[in-house]
């Protein structure tokens, strides 16, 4: 079967670009010049992935991939301006399953849509789990289904998509160290960039929302030249 492509970009030139190029690879490509467009075409039919500008006037691509995270577990590739690491580690944070630096090459666009679509069969049932599957660590309670966090009272926390997968990935593997690398193959599927900081960004806020103390965190530990871990005994309820 085909797979869909829809390409959401204000710049006509790059639409048509990658529509013909990716079309030559056998692909079904649409394309988009803004978030009105873009929910039009989702509305008409089904994709497997969109690729995703961020810098567009009026709604921003950032909005759009939070919107689209509210709704669907779509893999969204966003396309990023070079000097923006900060566009990146939010949209990341947002549920982005990649990013692309412009100016980029199509062969390396090509690559990156090919490895996400790859794994995106495996990905998906984190979004998608075992609505019933509780895990209990330290009084909360971690529900993978229905992507929600309770606090030892109960309380309903709120977490970003990223936060909330960084904490699936530690909780389903207690007391194990993992890298930067590890948790972005497990949430994303790729590895870190040398100046890839969204893992550091995600968990510091991460800690903001469970532990007592941020400063002195004792549920996820940072261990020097190693990573992160859960430090705490993780039960799965029925």
């Amino acid at each position: 079967m085909t797979e869909r492509i829809l390409i959401v970009d204000d710049d006509a030139e790059i639409r048509s670009l990658l529509g013909s190029y990716l079309g030559r690879h056998r692909y079904h490509v649409e394309s988009a010049a803004d978030g009105v467009a873009m929910r039009r075409a989702l509305a008409r039919g089904h994709f497997d992935l969109v690729v995703l500008d961020i810098m567009m006037p009026g709604e921003d691509g950032l909005a759009l991939c939070r919107d689209l995270r509210t709704r669907s577990n779509l893999p969204v590739i966003l396309l990023t301006a070079l000097a923006e690491e900060t566009d990146r580690v939010i949209g990341l944070e947002l549920g982005a399953d990649d990013y692309l630096t412009k100016p980029f090459g199509t062969r390396e666009l090509l690559a990156r849509i090919r490895a996400v679509l790859r794994r995106a069969p495996a990905t998906l049932p984190v979004h998608a789990n075992d609505p019933s599957e509780c895990l209990a660590f330290d009084g909360w309670h971690l529900l993978p289904g229905r992507r929600e966090l309770r606090d030892p009272d109960g309380v309903l926390i709120s977490l970003t998509a990223g936060e909330f997968d960084l904490l699936l990935a530690l909780v389903r593997s207690p007391g194990r160290v993992l890298s930067r690398d590890e948790l972005l193959d497990l949430t994303k599927g790729r590895a870190a960039g040398p100046f890839d900081r969204s893992v550091d960004v995600q968990l510091s806020r991460l800690r903001h929302k469970i532990e007592v103390d941020p400063k002195a965190p004792t549920l996820i530990r940072t261990v020097r030249g190693g990573g992160y871990l859960l430090a705490a005994a993780v039960e799965r309820l029925p």
